[in-house]
């Protein structure tokens, strides 16, 4: 992790091969691609308010602008990489950015909202198709070594940083121009990055094998079930005949998902994963982690926008400092965990990030952003710059090399499905502190009150998830050895 920390900053300069492709060229195409799936994720947070007035989406119903991306995205990643391993990376690589880009421009010219969130869904398959076929082409063309850690390290900047950049991006197009150009601006992005591709990716030979579509659609149609079941309950009520099928025909999924992956000769999430108590709770500490942000920046938009008026650039740029701050910890991680571990590492930053969370629900209409929003933001970022390195760490701990691939696409999908279980859980509570509710027929300051009251409450629920997951750090992740309880003692 050291080595990987300090590659990314010396220079990068692939030798030149005979007759082999343009690594630089490689490493470009493939950099582009991976920051327009990540900035795809984030780039319509600043522009939500804009999108529910134009769509005329309901207070709970917006969250699937998010959750149609996500959801497919991470269900689908698992089988996106198993079929570049079948047909052919580069092959698989120009089918998803083709899906992706014909996706972005149906969604950049929805005229209503089951439109919109049809093209979302269509991006995210693209996305799920076009990323690990991305990652592995950067992994068969530069060598194992300093050429690869460095190519490595710019890769998983673009994954940290990708996120901020979209929130600041999304609110500059939607304040200047529309909240449309932040889909359409993947339309040129994605055939430049297709013909560059058809001249510079190398392709992988294809191999022998079958997909497990039945692992693949029941666990993203589960997950979507379940889903769907919260964000409806928060409109029509838990008694609601809709809420209790979706609920059951998710559990029902889910549970065809664990059938199917126990029979399957190649499952696309081998089941013995998950016989670590370490990876496991991992998985389980990084799904309620990330849905406890997924659900912050969901909100913190909205109160942003809706509560201190402030336009949508203005609010990706107050997102900059929490951004900032994850990505410099991020960098000095190495350094500390090689002096105190990544337990104790993983369990303060987690820490620090809870107390930040429980600062933030404490807004209400007449809170300032500074100290009220920034300083707690601030304490999340510095808690999830810290946490995530030895979260990652711990969920590929002890893997066999035949499931090296597996367990890092779990990681994924843990990231991409708890951001849209979370948010689809505070989606709920949002709407029962009367989130839903809120109106400008009560009148502009009493509307501004009732969506902080109803906002803060739903972050008082990321404060829980982001507890649960501290919790099951410190039962199942890490718990200290008795060398490192004396070690503590004596250092005191």
């Amino acid at each position: 992790m050291t080595e990987f920390m300090s590659a990314l900053a010396r220079p990068f300069t692939p030798r030149a091969t005979d007759g082999g492709p343009n690594r630089a060229m490689v490493l470009a195409i493939i950099l582009a691609t991976y920051l327009m799936i990540i900035l795809d994720a984030s780039i319509v947070i600043t522009a939500l308010p804009d999108i529910h007035t134009a769509l005329h989406f309901s207070p709970t119903g917006l969250s699937w602008v998010q959750n149609a991306y996500t959801l497919t995205f991470g269900g689908l990643l698992l089988l996106g990489a198993r079929a570049g391993d079948i047909l052919g990376r580069r092959r698989t690589f120009l089918a998803g950015i083709a899906v992706f880009t014909v996706a972005s421009l149906l969604g950049g010219l929805a005229p209503s909202a089951t439109l919109l969130l049809t093209a979302r869904a269509a991006q995210g398959i693209g996305a799920a198709i076009a990323a690990p076929a991305a990652l592995a082409l950067l992994m068969t063309t530069f060598a194992e070594g300093a050429e690869r850690t460095r190519a490595l390290a710019l890769y998983s900047a673009v994954a940290s940083g990708g996120g901020s950049v979209g929130l600041v991006l999304g609110g500059m197009l939607t304040t200047w121009v529309s909240w449309r150009l932040g889909l359409f601006i993947n339309v040129p992005v994605g055939i430049v990055l297709a013909t560059l591709a058809l001249r510079h990716l190398p392709e992988t030979p294809r191999t022998s094998g079958h997909f497990d579509l039945a692992g693949a659609i029941t666990s993203t149609l589960g997950m979507t079930g379940l889903v769907y079941g919260f964000v409806r309950a928060a409109s029509d009520g838990w008694a609601d005949p809709g809420t209790l099928a979706s609920f059951a025909v998710g559990a029902l999924l889910l549970a065809a998902f664990v059938a199917t992956e126990r029979r399957a000769g190649q499952p696309i999430t081998p089941l013995r994963l998950f016989r670590s108590r370490e990876r496991s709770g991992a998985y389980a500490a990084r799904v309620l982690l990330v849905g406890g942000m997924f659900g912050m920046f969901f909100f913190v938009t909205q109160y942003l926008q809706g509560v201190l008026g402030f336009t949508a650039l203005e609010a990706g740029i107050a997102f900059l400092p929490m951004s900032v701050a994850m990505f410099a910890v991020a960098r000095g991680v190495p350094r500390v965990s090689t002096r105190i571990g990544d337990g104790p590492l993983l369990t303060a930053g987690v820490s620090l990030a809870l107390v930040g969370m429980i600062w933030l629900s404490q807004i209400s209409a007449g809170s300032a952003y500074f100290p009220g929003l920034a300083i707690p933001m601030l304490l999340l970022g510095i808690g999830m710059g810290a946490a995530f390195t030895p979260l990652t760490a711990a969920g590929l701990s002890g893997v066999a090399q035949r499931d090296a691939g597996a367990a890092s696409g779990l990681v994924n999908v843990a990231h991409q499905l708890g951001g849209s279980l979370g948010l689809g859980v505070l989606v709920t509570v949002f709407a029962a502190a009367g989130g839903s509710a809120t109106s400008s027929s009560v009148g502009a300051v009493a509307a501004r009150h009732d969506l902080a009251g109803a906002i803060s409450t739903a972050l008082t629920g990321s404060a829980i998830l982001l507890a649960a997951a501290l919790a099951v750090i410190v039962v199942a992740v890490w718990r200290p050895s008795v060398s490192e309880v004396a070690m503590g003692r004596a250092q005191a």
